[in-house]
């Protein structure tokens, strides 16, 4: 049996990792795209020489390891960098994740990627899943979180695709207003009403 692939995604400070872990909760497998890509892009030589070609040794520190500030630095405001880092790192995420979904023996498998219409991966999914909430109560949750300022996380925010869009293009939507007890009766109800 071919499990299906359910894509879960959701802009920064709405919710989406607390679904993913309510979804293991409810035993299903989540796969977690960037935190796959962190570890991707510290373990694979090949990768490492593509990213150091395009951003330049600092992209490493003296240890090897990704130098994830340097790196978002450069490509913050640079569209057509940030496009070539993608074309680098997202080949060898979906490689990963194709031989993760192998092992998996559940019915269903989620996929939890934050650029899930950005990139098109919807289209790869049986299903997606969009967690949203209202735009100021997703900053305070990041500034709160995060450290930030309004400004900072609104610079973010700014830069990934408008909720309404991916309102458009979900299948399913959890609404993350209110309180903890309520997002996970919402995940609840979703997962099992997933054919």
């Amino acid at each position: 049996m071919e499990s299906k692939i359910i894509g879960l995604t959701g802009g920064i400070g709405s919710g989406k990792t607390t679904v993913a872990k309510f979804i293991e909760e409810f035993g299903f497998p989540v796969y977690y795209s960037d935190d796959r890509a962190k570890d991707i892009v510290n373990e694979n030589d090949d990768l490492k020489a593509k990213i150091k070609e395009l951003l330049g040794n600092e992209a490493y520190d003296e240890n090897g390891h990704y130098n994830r500030k340097f790196v978002a630095d450069q490509v913050f405001n640079n569209k057509d960098l940030l496009h070539n880092l993608n074309e680098i790192i997202h080949p060898a995420v979906r490689i990963d994740f194709e031989d993760w979904v192998k092992k998996q023996t559940k019915y269903l498998v989620f996929k939890e990627t934050a650029l899930l219409f950005e990139l098109k991966l919807n289209k790869q999914c049986y299903k997606s899943v969009l967690v949203t909430a209202e735009d100021n109560i997703r900053a305070k949750r990041v500034m709160d979180r995060d450290g930030k300022t309004y400004r900072e996380v609104e610079a973010v925010m700014e830069k990934q695709m408008p909720e309404k869009d991916k309102i458009k293009l979900a299948d399913c939507i959890i609404y993350n207003n209110t309180n903890l007890e309520d997002l996970k009766d919402q995940t609840e109800r979703i997962i099992f009403d997933i054919e």
